[in-house]
């Protein structure tokens, strides 16, 4: 990109009709945007017909401000509205079946379910091969202490 070749801000001179190109110039990544800004289109002059009026250019800058906050900043984290739904969303490995304490889990031994109160399907590489401290009924879910 022309950022990343110059490490520079880049921005976008629009000239076209509406609000549309623009947002998704900012949606690109265009950090300026260049639009015309009139009081009245009907007046005379080369500019004032494919300009916007200061309501127009309002909005504008509002869905540039939408798309631009909607993107984020590439990092992937629950929104704070979501924080409260995480443990009920989110899924925890458990017992595929009941398991006897001692038994060394294997990949058939494991299954990953909701809520979240174990440890995440994404340990089960550290969880496998390891044996069992105590049992586990089939769906309880396997945490630190099971292991």
């Amino acid at each position: 990109t022309l950022r990343e070749a110059f490490g520079l801000p880049v921005g976008y001179s629009d000239h076209t009709l509406g609000t549309e190109i623009a947002v998704a110039a900012a949606a690109l990544g265009a950090a300026l945007i260049e639009k015309h800004l009139t009081l009245d289109r009907t007046l005379p002059g080369p500019d004032h017909a494919a300009s916007l009026e200061p309501a127009e250019f309002t909005a504008m800058v509002r869905q540039i401000r939408a798309v631009t906050s909607a993107l984020g900043d590439g990092v992937k984290r629950p929104a704070p509205c979501e924080e409260k739904n995480r443990a009920a969303a989110r899924r925890s490995l458990v017992a595929a079946r009941d398991l006897p304490a001692g038994h060394v889990l294997t990949r058939a031994d494991l299954a990953a379910k909701r809520p979240a109160v174990g440890l995440s399907p994404a340990d089960i590489d550290a969880a496998l091969g390891k044996a069992l401290k105590r049992p586990l009924r089939r769906d309880e879910a396997l945490t630190e202490g099971s292991l």
